[in-house]
């Protein structure tokens, strides 16, 4: 057998993404306990650069939250957010009225399309003790036909979604079809949505000391594993440290061997949409013109204002997860 592994590269911020994904980044903070306004205590946020407090070598990060930790408002047009958060909470809140708290295992699913603004905040809860927080945010892009589609969100609750417990390995299904086991269905526009792209999201744990067959996709599909905890793993014979990623070979299996510790991966793969790619920061089309035009109507409109008290909205500090979309309904959840 050929060797599977195209490229190794490793992990930035963000990380590096094949078509039709556009960006992926992987936040790890290990926020202190909550001050009671789910904020950390004022003095630990002396020195911080707030509204832009990135640094990597911190336990954690404020990100652009001034007293709670977060992404206040800010605009997405021409592509789709996948927002899994495997520990602590996202509150979000957007343009159309809809909001949710959301974690622990919840993943959310936003097509932005003609251009939508929300705020994902992340506060911290509990006062008594920590509040970890790991969360993915996987840009996926929309072909041109549906880059003007309405904005849509859904949320994919953690006791729903297909989790694939083998001998050596845990794979939660977010997206695509893991051996017979299909993923929820996704949003109605998504490039998702037709089987025939074989998007797959697939966070996946592999048990140490063990040998795991990841099984072959199609021809034509670009196929990522990025390998972000753990000690160092085999793929032919080669060692692989963690914070690496693989682009593989899709049309072959892959067999990794794991060290003395859980091995955790996120694969994303999926058919390329093709298609030229235009960005500017929360801004994906086809041209620089289109681009340009984006600029302009969000400056014109604010893509239908913001509705909330604040940039920085959060939720009620006892409010359990829930989603209220933007017709009304609301789902609560325990």
């Amino acid at each position: 057998m050929d060797n599977p592994v195209l490229q190794i590269f490793r992990l930035g911020t963000p990380w590096q993404t094949q078509d039709p994904f556009l960006f992926s980044v992987y936040h790890l903070d290990h926020f202190p306990k909550g001050n009671g306004d789910m904020g950390p205590d004022p003095t630990l946020l002396k020195g911080r650069n707030l509204g832009s407090d990135f640094d990597p070598s911190q336990k954690w990060r404020m990100y652009h939250g001034q007293s709670i930790p977060g992404f206040p408002y800010h605009p997405h047009r021409g592509f789709e957010t996948i927002t899994i958060v495997n520990k602590g909470y996202c509150d979000h809140s957007d343009s159309l009225g809809a909001a949710g708290r959301f974690g622990e295992g919840d993943v959310q699913w936003m097509t932005a399309g003609r251009g939508v603004q929300h705020s994902e905040m992340f506060p911290l809860l509990k006062d008594t003790e920590e509040n970890p927080l790991e969360l993915f945010q996987i840009w996926l892009n929309l072909p041109k036909k549906s880059k003007f589609v309405e904005p849509h969100f859904k949320m994919l609750w953690h006791e729903d979604i297909p989790i694939v417990e083998e001998e050596n390995a845990k794979i939660k299904v977010v997206a695509g079809k893991y051996r017979d086991t299909e993923a929820l269905s996704p949003a109605p526009d998504s490039w998702a949505a037709d089987p025939e792209n074989e998007v797959a999201v697939w966070n996946m744990h592999i048990a140490p000391n063990s040998e795991y067959v990841l099984p072959k996709g199609s021809a034509g599909i670009n196929r990522t594993l990025y390998f972000y905890e753990g000690n160092p793993i085999q793929i032919k014979g080669k060692n692989i440290e963690s914070g690496y990623g693989i682009a593989l070979d899709p049309t072959q299996e892959v067999s990794l061997k794991t060290g003395n510790s859980v091995a955790h991966f996120m694969l994303l793969q999926g058919k390329p949409i093709a298609e030229p790619v235009a960005k500017y920061g929360p801004f994906v089309m086809n041209t620089e013109e289109e681009i340009h035009k984006a600029m302009e109507e969000y400056r014109l409109t604010q893509f239908g204002g913001w509705p909330w008290p604040y940039p920085d909205h959060v939720h009620d500090k006892d409010k359990g997860r829930f989603a209220l979309y933007p017709d009304g309904k609301l789902v609560e959840k325990s």
